[in-house]
Formats: structure tokens, sequence, C-alpha cells
């Protein structure tokens, strides 16, 4: 999948930043964001990956990301018409091996309750999914 090269292309850079990521993540209810990072001091972005104009137009969740994170980043290959994105959001150029950020997205902090339950849901999420990893067998035991 297009989108899936370039979330692990932007998943490299966020590490090379010192961000812990994660990919497919809910914020809430109704939302699944490509990424989100938890970069070192706290600071949460998301990124929604976009591999094609019909890709971007189709897309009618995005400004309900913003109230999840304190960046707000859209990833794109070289080929991507970068004049459609808004250009008050962030841009990350990537491909499945790397990405840089283009533009840097301006700073909405979070307010610290909504912070809170993300880092918490974010810890969460993390550590099932390294369960998963380290004992598949639970999947089939119905314990996941």
């Amino acid at each position: 999948m297009p989108g899936q090269r370039l979330a692990r292309g932007v998943a490299r850079l966020l590490v090379s930043l010192d961000h812990a990521v994660l990919t497919e993540f809910v914020p809430a209810r109704g939302l699944r964001v490509d990424l989100i990072s938890l970069g070192p001091k706290g600071e949460l972005w998301i990124v929604e990956c976009k591999s094609s104009r019909a890709d971007f137009a189709c897309d009618r969740k995005w400004q309900g990301y913003l109230d999840w994170c304190d960046r707000y980043f859209w990833a794109v290959d070289g080929d991507f018409p970068a004049g459609l994105l808004p250009d008050d959001t962030g841009l990350i150029l990537a491909d499945p091996y790397g990405a840089e950020i283009r533009r840097m997205a301006p700073e909405a902090r979070l307010a610290g309750a909504r912070r809170n339950r993300l880092m918490r849901d974010f810890a969460r999420a993390a550590a099932l999914r390294l369960q998963r990893l380290q004992d598949p067998e639970m999947l089939s035991a119905g314990v996941f």
C-alpha cells in the first residue's frame, strides 16, 4: 500500500528526532490516524500520509485530528501536488526509506487533561502491541 510505504519513511524520520511512533492509532472514537508520535518532551504529533490527489480529496476527517495533537503534518511523496495541502499544517516529503520535514507544523499545545489521556492511551497501545509480538498465542487463547 502506498500510504504504508510513506508511513515507514516518516516513522524513520520521527525516530531520528527521538520520537516514539505508533501507526494506525485511534485517539478518539471514529478517528484513526496514520501515525502519532510522542516526543522527548511529551509533545504529540499526528501525521497523515496521502499517496494521491484522490486520497486527499476523500479525507473528510482530518480537521478532527487537530484537536488531538500539538502539531499536525501531511506526508506525501515527491509527485504529490503539495499546493493542495493547507498552508497552516506541516508538510513532510517521504518515501519508503526516509523523510524530511519541508514545512514545520504550527504548534497548538494540547490541554493537560487531554495530553495525559493521550499519553496513557499511547502507552497502553504500545505495550499491548509489544505483548502481541512477544506472545502471539495469546490472541488465539482469547486474551486480547
